[in-house]
């Protein structure tokens, strides 16, 4: 069950970028599956990956071919092709080809991506029949249909998309996201796809799409395993018709910076309300702590505490729990008599230990909520992060143990 998400909102065309959906029976028949993007020439590509050592076929591929100036990506749902070895690799480049041969354009400019089971072989017979039907159907109105196309046990499509304006010319932003489970990304997540219609620079674009990641896809955990898979691309065409957008300072690069942060912790937090299993929208941030990455390591602790999670899903102001993951997150020296813990605005834990004045009742009106803020002070510093996550279910652990079935 989604916590709070909403239907898929307009997403504005990007004038550029073309998008085609077919069902190629990949897994599933009747199911959309094959999704093309189709990008315009001179259109700058930049692209944030896995950093699991068992990185997908697709994934290497992808990596290596950005340097290429894409003009095609490719995306099949129903199968990973990860942990398939030499003869996936080689699975991956046949698809890129087939595409490349029904568009008379070079193989190296297109970015296969995957996502669905691991370790069975891709069916390219399937996904190379299925081409010519995506591509019939390539229009820059086909995000929607895309949304739907990247599925796997996601329950709903996931989008965003915004329209802004910079010195009387107006810009667009439009992305879509796919990740239910198997979510704790350490660069992105599954798979997102986000074009622009500003012109900027390969490298300045490669800069905004890592910062942009880095305070969205990169704050979100389902369950703390980091896809094999994950892949992350932004596209900007340029034909809104700006000077190319080439140095990380100025009033356009400010706002597209904020716009485009804004568009991925839209799609990275529809990613979380769409959880497997989820019934609870659930941010930890830690405050005080002495650097960003202490307060990262406190956040992901609580986060992924299987106690902690149980009692979000039971709706038990269990404070200790949380209190007990603080305390195991590593941190030298941390003076437990300085923490303190809220849920929402009640104070649960003062100076570590049970605030005077706390009432279970208070606790208790707060987890009964859908969306919950669990907030730590630890007293050590001036650094600030936050994650969104969720509770862990009996229907997480039904959806994984049937997830081959």
């Amino acid at each position: 069950m989604a916590v709070g998400l909403p239907e898929l909102p307009y997403l504005h065309p990007i004038d550029g970028v073309e998008v085609g959906t077919c069902c190629a029976g990949i897994k599933y028949p009747g199911r959309k599956d094959l999704v093309i993007f189709r990008l315009c020439e001179n259109s700058s590509v930049a692209g944030v990956f896995t950093r699991n050592a068992f990185c997908a076929a697709p994934v290497q591929i992808a990596r290596s071919n950005l340097k290429n100036e894409p003009r095609y990506l490719l995306i099949n749902t129903g199968n990973a092709n990860a942990g398939t070895g030499p003869s996936g690799y080689a699975d991956a480049v046949d698809c890129c080809a087939a595409l490349a041969r029904e568009e008379g354009v070079d193989a190296a400019t297109v970015l296969p991506f995957s996502t669905g089971v691991i370790g069975e072989p891709l069916p390219v017979k399937r996904i190379v029949q299925g081409l010519p039907a995506a591509l019939s159907v390539l229009d820059s109105s086909g995000w929607a249909d895309a949304a739907e196309g990247i599925m796997t046990t996601d329950t709903l499509p996931k989008g965003a998309s915004l329209e802004f304006e910079v010195a009387g010319t107006r810009f667009h932003i439009t992305g879509i996201s796919k990740g239910a489970g198997m979510i704790k990304p350490d660069m992105a997540t599954m798979l997102a796809f986000v074009a622009t219609d500003v012109a900027v620079s390969p490298g300045v674009l490669q800069h905004l799409l890592s910062v942009a990641c880095n305070g969205s896809f990169n704050r979100i955990t389902i369950d703390g395993d980091t896809s094999t898979n994950d892949s992350c691309i932004l596209a900007a065409t340029g034909s809104a018709g700006n000077p190319v957008l080439d140095c990380c300072e100025g009033e356009l690069y400010q706002a597209l910076l904020h716009k485009l942060t804004l568009i991925c912790q839209q799609l990275a937090q529809a990613i979380v309300r769409d959880g497997e299993g989820a019934t609870k929208f659930v941010t930890v941030r830690v405050e005080d702590a002495a650097t960003t990455q202490e307060a990262l390591d406190v956040a992901y602790t609580v986060a992924h505490s299987p106690l902690v999670k149980t009692a979000l899903f039971a709706s038990d102001p269990n404070w200790g729990r949380v209190l007990a993951a603080v305390g195991r997150a590593g941190l030298d020296g941390l003076d437990v008599g300085r923490i303190q813990v809220w849920l929402d605005e009640v104070a649960i834990v003062t100076d570590g230990g049970r605030s005077e004045g706390y009432l279970e009742a208070e606790g208790q009106r707060v987890m009964d909520q859908e969306e919950i803020l669990i907030r730590v002070s630890l007293g050590r510093g001036d650094a600030c992060e936050q994650i969104w996550t969720t509770d862990l279910s009996h229907e997480y652990v039904r959806i994984n143990a049937e997830y081959r079935s």
